[in-house]
């Protein structure tokens, strides 16, 4: 496991093709022992400190279990248990962390505060969520999608929704794999210009292709793979309504997931709010792998950590 040990994992973008595929391997091979009730104390002894300036269900639960079922320790550190926000600086809130831990997974707001955490840190640092990208999220997607198709190269994923850190991380991560990435958001919520540009980096590199439309019948036209995400997001409660009335035409339901393959799953990052991004009907439908989805954060976190610490 030499090749990653000791890295950050802040995008997948840091990491190749071959890597990315490495720790999905692993995963698997993880996932497989757990479900046969084989343990693996990959990390014994090893501590992962956890900061959390967002809260969330899925991230904390994931982390903190899997780092018990390899065998280590996971410190969950609040806002309000730092003093990052009574003015310590990152700067010497990761370098006097780095004596203590083996490493930090980070959820916050500012994704620069990952990037500084991670200069200034001896230690690896995983983002587990910043506004501009949810990378671990995406390896559990593509976990899924391997998981479901059998392959990963030459598929077709639509993302239909808010240009956000899910469709960010989605752009990056699929495009690395040799996968086709469309992405239909309103005019104005789109995805940030330059993740866009890193995405058809990608996919000039692997032949596929990149697509951001303001068309959800257009994105999804053949598509393997349909995703969505929450129109609103943490932090934008303000513009509730505003944005229900404009991403209204972007709902996931029977009528769009029509225009897709016949046997297109459905995925979501969750949570779900049933009736706006996507209706009850499809999330429950025959086509959703939305659950599996979240578990399988459990299994490729668990690979991360053990590939990085």
């Amino acid at each position: 496991m030499g090749g990653l040990r000791g890295r950050d994992f802040l995008t997948t973008n840091d990491f190749t093709q071959a890597e990315i595929q490495e720790i999905l391997d692993f995963a698997f091979l993880l996932k497989k022992d757990f479900q046969q009730g084989k343990p693996h104390p990959l990390l014994p002894g090893k501590t992962l400190g956890m900061i959390f300036q967002k809260s969330s269900t899925r991230t904390r639960v994931s982390f903190e279990v899997g780092m018990a079922q390899l065998g280590g320790y996971a410190l969950f550190l609040s806002a309000g248990d730092l003093q990052i926000g009574r003015g310590e600086t990152i700067k010497d809130t990761a370098r006097v962390l780095s004596r203590y831990l083996d490493g930090i997974m980070i959820r916050t707001f500012a994704h620069a505060e990952a990037l500084e955490l991670a200069e200034y840190a001896d230690i690896p640092i995983i983002n587990g969520l910043t506004d501009l990208l949810h990378p671990c999220q995406a390896m559990a997607d593509l976990l899924t999608i391997w998981e479901y198709k059998g392959r990963l190269q030459g598929l077709k994923l639509a993302y239909v929704g808010d240009g956000n850190n899910m469709a960010h991380s989605l752009l990056l991560a699929c495009s690395k794999m040799g996968m086709h990435v469309a992405v239909a958001s309103p005019q104005d919520y789109q995805p940030r210009a330059d993740i866009v540009a890193q995405a058809l980096e990608n996919s000039r590199v692997h032949g596929t292709t990149v697509l951001v439309t303001t068309d959800p019948k257009c994105a999804v036209k053949d598509a393997d793979i349909i995703y969505t995400d929450v129109w609103v997001s943490m932090g934008q409660e303000k513009e509730r309504e505003k944005r229900l009335e404009i991403f209204k035409p972007y709902q996931v339901n029977l009528a769009l997931i029509a225009k897709a393959a016949k046997d297109a799953i459905i995925m979501h990052c969750l949570p779900a709010h049933r009736g706006e991004e996507i209706t009850e009907e499809v999330l429950e439908g025959p086509q959703s792998v939305i659950i599996a989805e979240a578990e399988n954060r459990l299994h490729v976190q668990k690979a991360i950590m053990a590939k990085l610490l």
